[in-house]
């Protein structure tokens, strides 16, 4: 979409757009974790040909034209499902749903060709970071399987501030200065040579600074958490810091 400044996204996208290169090697299929699907217990997206959720409203038309046609796969799913059951972890398969557009804007960007099998997994309604820590240590396995694992959220959300920077034609490149404390945590976090160390302080994320300024509800943090929770002892590394409409976005990788 056109964006005042024109350049607002332009480095999340060069990221997005160079992210697969970064890879060590491509990956037999992706399990991605989104903001944007909450469930009371975990399901794990089994549909073979997964259409497109456009969960917004209000946006250009050309929005609901997008097509990202890559294939799920029902086996990864099944795997999925086994390593949560294994693990005493509550989840059902769902047959139908598509990718919704935390999964499918960022990935279009990432992998335009669409050639890689995509499975979605849902977060939990009650938002416990702790259950989120545990999904991801049960899902770990999948890493030795050749499986991605990915966390589509945003380091800071909080909408009404982005939004009043956004309408603003003046101040939108300052950093919001209790948003940028949170990031310089959560990036602090992340970063723990102590892998135990990590899951705590993200378990306890709202003792941060300014946690629930940066994050009023935590739907697109905890993806988050899932991914640190399988990364075992991988210590994690920033390999994104950008700024948008004033707030810090940071993306971090395990392994």
């Amino acid at each position: 979409m056109e964006n005042d400044p024109a350049d607002t996204w332009d480095n999340m996208e060069k990221y997005l757009q160079g992210f697969m290169d970064e890879l060590e090697q491509k990956p037999k299929a992706i399990l991605i974790v989104s903001g944007h699907w909450e469930e009371d217990i975990i399901k794990v997206q089994s549909n073979p040909a997964p259409s497109m959720l456009f969960d917004y409203s209000g946006f250009p038309p050309h929005t609901y034209e997008l097509k990202f046609p890559a294939p799920g796969s029902p086996e990864l799913a099944e795997r999925v499902s086994d390593l949560l059951n294994e693990n005493n972890i509550a989840n059902t398969k769902e047959e139908k749903r598509g990718f919704d557009h935390g999964v499918f804007i960022p990935l279009l960007v990432a992998m335009p060709n669409a050639d890689i099998p995509v499975v979605q997994l849902s977060m939990r309604t009650d938002m416990d970071p702790a259950a989120h820590i545990a999904i991801g240590k049960a899902l770990e396995p999948l890493r030795d399987e050749g499986i991605l694992i990915l966390g589509s959220g945003m380091t800071y959300h909080n909408l009404r501030i982005m939004l009043s920077r956004m309408r603003s034609p003046d101040g939108t490149q300052d950093v919001v200065a209790e948003a940028n404390a949170f990031d310089t945590w959560l990036s602090d976090a992340v970063s723990d040579p102590d892998p135990d160390q990590r899951n705590k302080k993200l378990i306890a994320w709202e003792d941060a600074p300014h946690a629930r300024n940066a994050h009023p509800r935590e739907e697109h943090l905890l993806p988050l958490h899932v991914v640190a929770g399988a990364a075992g002892n991988d210590i994690g590394k920033s390999t994104l810091s950008d700024v948008v409409l004033g707030a810090p976005q940071s993306a971090f990788k395990f392994g």
